[in-house]
């Protein structure tokens, strides 16, 4: 198999494991309360990626950083896990899993809109029409189609779930800012994210660990959701000769979604939900393809040549 088709070979193992979590999430949440999963999932992770630096021989990396390295970490530490996984559990667990799901893809919308004001990128029209696009597939799953009646299923589930949007967003944008080792920085995030996320658990649900069904789903999210599958994406990125030949097929994702859901959760999949997760995706696409962030691109790389 040549590097290419090495590169696809990761990003359809990593697209196909992301495929699942939505099920996952659901599944484990009948056993376990929100912070009990998130607990139990991060703690899991951290493991996992304490395991990662170990077998290449870097835990020592962890020690000898920068006051300023370790105040930064902390404070993605509580982007992420911490207030994202409260958020988007709770979202799960109030609504359907075929409606947080599409919710909570439209991260990327919400990237957008946050990197006007934050990274003062300017936006061209297409780029504010496909926004429309993709938060009008928004009201049609908040509403199961009911757009006219505008009567949500679980209004605080769906607020949730488009808040977790906004805080990964954030997560996403000041996370790339920092070019130290992807591993290593994760490790140090989950370090310091794991904190507050024990102090919540016991100061709320406590500890109980929901029996066997409950700790093996929250294991399946550590490793998979939280863990190995973002080595995976990244093994494939630096394979690939260009980031959108594997970058695209993370389109899939949220359509293999639900049919997992229908036949892992046992939901039903609602007309409303497809077309409105169609329009969400639309939105995204649309969006990249504006001229407008494409010119600045080509600007900034033009920059860096001279």
């Amino acid at each position: 198999m040549d590097r290419q088709g090495k590169a696809y070979a990761y990003a359809i193992a990593a697209v196909l494991i992301w495929s699942t979590v939505a099920s996952a999430f659901k599944l484990s949440l009948r056993y376990l309360e929100p912070m009990q999963l998130l607990f139990y999932s991060s703690a899991v992770s951290l493991v996992v990626l304490l395991g990662m630096l170990a077998v290449q021989g870097r835990l020592k990396d962890l020690f000898g950083l920068s006051r300023r390295e370790y105040l930064f970490s902390a404070a993605l530490g509580l982007l992420n896990p911490f207030l994202y996984y409260v958020v988007l559990f709770e979202a799960y667990d109030r609504l359907r899993a075929q409606e947080a799901q599409p919710l909570n893809y439209t991260w990327a919308v919400a990237l957008v809109l946050l990197s006007i004001p934050i990274l003062k990128q300017r936006i061209g029209v297409r780029s504010i029409g496909a926004v429309f696009v993709s938060y009008a597939g928004v009201l049609v799953i908040a509403t199961r189609g009911d757009v006219l009646g505008m009567n949500f299923t679980n209004g605080t589930g769906v607020a949730l779930a488009l808040i977790s949007t906004v805080i990964w967003a954030l997560f996403w944008i000041y996370n790339v800012r920092d070019k130290r080792d992807p591993v290593l920085k994760l490790t140090l995030v989950f370090i310091f994210g794991f904190i507050p996320v024990a102090i919540l658990t016991a100061l709320t649900s406590g500890f109980d660990h929901g029996g066997t069904e409950g700790l093996a789903g929250a294991a399946y999210v550590g490793v998979f959701e939280m863990g190995i599958t973002f080595v995976l994406w990244l093994r494939a990125l630096s394979l690939s000769k260009t980031t959108a030949q594997v970058g695209i097929l993370i389109y899939l994702s949220p359509f293999v979604s639900l049919f997992l859901i229908r036949f892992l959760v046992g939901e039903t999949i609602a007309i409303s939900t497809i077309v409105g997760l169609v329009l969400i995706v639309a939105g995204i696409l649309i969006q990249r393809t504006d001229p407008v962030g494409k010119r600045k691109k080509r600007k900034r790389l033009k920059r860096k040549k001279n």
